[in-house]
C-alpha cells in the first residue's frame, strides 16, 4: 500500500496537484450555567444571547446552556465563573457585590428608581448600564449583558398585604445582602436570607411568611402552590448579568470577543420584551391557579420609607451616582 507521501510524490511526477486534505475546525465550546427554569426570562436571556452570538459568527461558537440549577444555584454559578470552572453564567446582579466586591451593581435595584421595562432597556444599553458591565473586569469577569428578568412584587402565604402596615413582622425571604436587608427593614418586615432553591420549602413549612419575587419565578418554581396572595408593588427590577470568565475570554479570537459583546447588546431588548409580556400575561395564569392579586393601597408611603436609600447608596460609588442621575434624567 502506498503511503500518503508516496501517493503525493507520484501525483507530482505525473503533473497532477496533490489534493488538499481539509480539516474542519471544531466550534469553540462555551458552557453557560444559570439557576432558572426554562419558562423564566433568565433562561430566555441565555437563549437569546446564544442565538445572537451564533448568528454573528456562524459555526465558530457552540454555547451550551445548563439551566435550572444543573450546575448549581445562582451564587455558586457566579463564583464558578469567576474561578473559571464554568465559562459563563447568567446570574442575579444583586449577587455581584457579594461575590466580587463590585459595589456599583446595587444601582439597578435601588427601590422605585427604575420605572418599567422600557426604562430599564434605555439604561442598560446607555452609558450608565454599560459602565456597570465594564466594572466587572477587575473581578475577573467580562460583562456582556445587563437585563431585567422580572420586576419584583410581594407573595405571602397567610394574610394578604394591602397596606404598608401589613408588612410588619412578616418573615420575608431576601437574598442575604445589605441592600435587601435595608430595603425590607424600612417597611417593617423581618428579613430572612435564603438561597433561591429553598424558597418553596420555606414557604410550605412556614419558616417564612412571604417572599419578594417576580411573576416568572412564581411560575417557574411552582410557588403558587404555597403562596396565595400576590401584592403588586413593583419595588425594583431583578437585574441580571451574562458574564464570561475573563481569562477564558482573553484566549478567544478577537472576532469572537467582539461578537460576544455585540450579542450581549443585541439580546438585551428581546429578553426585556419577553419579561414584560410574561409579567402581564402570566398574572391571569396565576389567578386561575388560585392566587389572589392585590394592589397596595398606600404605595406612596412604601416609596417614601425606602427613598432615603437611593441617596445613601449614590454616595458609595461614582458609578451608582451616575446610574441614579441617568435614571432620574
Amino acid at each position: 500500500m502506498l503511503s500518503r507521501r508516496q501517493f503525493s510524490a507520484g501525483l507530482a511526477l505525473a503533473g497532477v496537484a496533490a489534493p488538499t486534505i481539509l480539516r474542519a475546525q471544531a466550534p469553540i465550546r462555551l458552557r453557560l450555567a444559570h439557576a432558572t427554569a426554562e419558562v423564566h426570562p433568565g433562561h430566555i436571556a441565555a437563549l437569546r444571547f446564544k442565538e445572537a452570538l451564533e448568528k454573528l459568527v456562524p459555526g465558530k461558537v457552540n454555547v451550551q446552556i445548563f439551566p435550572n440549577r444543573q450546575l448549581g444555584d445562582d451564587k455558586p454559578n457566579l463564583e464558578a465563573t469567576v474561578a473559571g470552572t464554568v465559562d459563563m453564567c447568567m446570574a442575579s446582579g444583586v449577587l455581584v457585590p457579594l461575590v466580587t466586591g463590585r459595589a456599583a451593581f446595587d444601582a439597578p435595584q435601588l427601590p422605585f428608581l427604575i420605572k418599567d421595562y422600557d426604562h430599564f432597556t434605555k439604561l442598560s444599553l446607555g452609558p450608565a448600564g454599560q459602565a456597570l458591565l465594564a466594572d466587572l473586569e477587575p473581578a475577573g469577569l467580562v460583562g456582556l449583558q445587563l437585563t431585567d428578568i422580572g420586576t419584583r412584587n410581594f407573595l405571602s402565604v397567610g394574610k394578604p398585604v394591602k397596606r404598608v402596615a401589613d408588612f410588619a413582622g412578616l418573615k420575608t425571604r431576601i437574598v442575604p445582602v445589605p441592600l435587601h436587608k435595608a430595603i425590607w427593614e424600612a417597611v417593617g418586615t423581618a428579613p430572612v436570607g435564603l438561597p433561591y432553591g429553598e424558597v418553596y420549602g420555606a414557604l410550605q413549612t412556614k419558616v417564612i411568611d412571604a417572599v419578594e419575587i417576580n411573576v416568572s419565578s412564581i411560575l417557574g418554581e411552582n410557588l403558587w402552590e404555597v403562596g396565595k396572595h400576590l401584592t403588586l408593588t413593583g419595588h425594583y427590577p431583578w437585574h441580571s448579568i451574562i458574564a464570561c470568565n475573563k481569562a477564558k475570554f482573553d484566549t478567544l479570537p478577537k472576532e469572537v470577543q467582539e461578537a460576544m459583546r455585540q450579542a450581549g447588546r443585541d439580546s438585551t431588548g428581546p429578553t426585556l420584551q419577553y419579561a414584560k409580556e410574561q409579567d402581564i400575561n402570566a398574572r391571569e395564569d396565576l389567578k386561575k391557579k388560585g392566587i389572589q392579586i392585590h394592589t397596595l393601597e398606600d404605595l406612596d408611603d412604601m416609596k417614601k420609607k425606602m427613598a432615603p436609600l437611593i441617596d445613601q447608596y449614590a454616595k458609595k460609588s461614582p458609578l451608582i451616582d451616575a446610574f441614579v442621575k441617568a435614571a432620574m434624567a
